[in-house]
């Protein structure tokens, strides 16, 4: 069904005037829909639920209805004594009864509200954003970390296990045309040496849940700076949003995903590999507001796996990159070949930028306590 059909389906007063695509996700479909009455006007998020990436898109909205219950719930009872309106999305009911909508085609989809008055950035504008972006995940945690980690289904199974995704590129090795294909590319093989160089790097926090240092919680799973809602009026960060990878983890990789996501200026697709660089005024700024509200559940052993959290899921990233491209694109949307290994280059440019940094960013983090 067009988007558009799926809109009159909502439950919600007035009629529909238009409807946009919006958004520049790589998993999901996006639009705006703008409903009017006679004194009113209601924005809602409508979205297409990609069924190949979530297998089960109806534990999502069971985890949603769990997430945004505990935390509107908590925002509510402390809302006196905040210094500022913090907000989550909430879901829209659609006329069937139900908070989803499966469409002849088999297609799922949902409805939220929109977080009005407020935008998102693709990249860092400046320090006094990167400050903000790092406070809207401290509160996030904070609301969620007295949740049971267990409570909500895990829909994307393996998501943020890094030697997973290890294991299922070399499981890809094991097909001679794809080794074939790596041979037959000088630039293949340089993306696939700096794969091999950093093996070990992949297990350093799996190994430490093993041992018992770190232990899970639940995360965002993708708190990527375009995922930060920023106040038009006050400035201020007011809500995360795109709650679908919430689920049982480790904090470290939602940490590292942020200052991954917020401190490559040069964003996501820069056409200049040279451009990529771990800026450390920003990872400063993210860091400082991060730990008003992180101070309360983070412990020492929390601390000593932050900065080879930001190694390690910028690596990872990269990683899942290369092996789309490898399979054919078949995870992220692209819009033209080899767009899956550019962004794995990017990557991993971006990761050994971290890694020259490293004295620096620990002093950061350490002076952050």
């Amino acid at each position: 069904m067009k988007p558009e059909h799926i809109a009159e389906q909502i439950d919600v007063a007035g009629h529909l005037v238009s409807i946009c695509s919006i958004g520049n996700g790589n998993v999901n479909d996006t639009y705006l829909a703008v409903f009017r009455t006679h004194f009113s006007e209601e924005r809602i998020i409508i979205q297409r639920i990609n069924h190949r990436v979530f297998p089960k898109p109806e534990w999502i909205m069971e985890n949603l209805r769990i997430l945004t219950d505990h935390c509107h719930e908590q925002l509510l009872a402390e809302s006196e004594s905040a210094d500022r309106i913090w907000q989550l999305p909430r879901i829209v009911m659609f006329r069937n009864g139900q908070d989803f909508f499966r469409d002849p085609a088999g297609d799922f989809w949902r409805g939220l509200t929109l977080i009005a008055s407020a935008t998102s950035y693709d990249v860092a504008q400046n320090a006094e954003h990167a400050f903000e972006v790092g406070t809207v995940l401290g509160q996030f945690h904070r609301l969620v970390s007295t949740m049971d980690p267990d409570g909500l289904r895990d829909t994307l199974p393996g998501f943020h296990e890094t030697p997973r995704y290890l294991a299922g590129y070399d499981e890809l090795l094991e097909n001679p045309d794809v080794v074939a294909l790596i041979e037959s590319s000088v630039e293949l093989r340089g993306v696939s040496r700096f794969v091999n160089d950093r093996r070990q790097l992949a297990h350093v926090l799996q190994r430490a849940i093993d041992s018992g240092e770190l232990m899970h919680r639940l995360i965002h799973g993708d708190p990527k700076v375009s995922n930060i809602m920023i106040d038009d009026d006050t400035g201020k960060g007011t809500a995360i949003i795109d709650l679908d990878t919430v689920k049982s983890g480790l904090i470290h990789y939602d940490f590292g995903d942020a200052l991954r996501s917020l401190c490559n200026k040069a964003g996501e697709e820069p056409s200049d590999l040279t451009a990529v660089k771990f800026d450390l005024d920003l990872c400063e700024a993210f860091v400082r507001g991060y730990m008003i509200y992180a101070r309360e559940f983070l412990t020492e052993n929390d601390r000593n796996y932050l900065y080879r959290s930001i190694q390690l899921i910028t690596f990872e990233l990269g990683l899942r990159f290369f092996q789309d491209h490898l399979r054919g694109d078949v995870y992220f949307k692209v819009k033209r070949p080899g767009q899956n290994l550019h962004r794995a280059k990017v990557q991993f440019r971006l990761c050994e930028s971290i890694e020259t940094r490293r004295n620096k960013i620990v002093e950061i983090l350490e002076s952050a306590f």
